[in-house]
């Protein structure tokens, strides 16, 4: 991610990407990007904040987990942790 005069910002890898500070055309980038440094630091249970909305950036992400080769599984986060908004990812190394 960048600032504004286009210096890139540190983002924290804790195994939670939120993609509300992204842009649309940021999304792709972001997921592929995270999913690597997390499989670099082992991190194989990740959460991906999407939103609920009308579902656009929730079905970008979930197109990108389908045919990612390390993505054991991804489904819906239950209960309070965010439901249709997130999604929980299982990693394989």
């Amino acid at each position: 991610m960048y600032s504004e005069n286009d210096d890139p910002i540190e983002y924290p890898i804790d195994g939670t990407l939120d993609l509300h500070q992204f842009r649309p055309d940021e999304i792709r980038d972001a997921v592929m990007d995270y999913i690597a440094e997390c499989l670099t630091r082992e991190i194989l249970a990740i959460r991906i904040v999407h939103g609920k909305g009308i579902g656009v950036q929730r079905e970008i992400v979930r197109s990108l987990l389908a045919s990612h080769p390390n993505v054991v599984s991804f489904r819906h986060e239950e209960g309070s942790g965010g439901g249709w908004g997130a999604t929980v990812v299982d990693l394989k190394r």
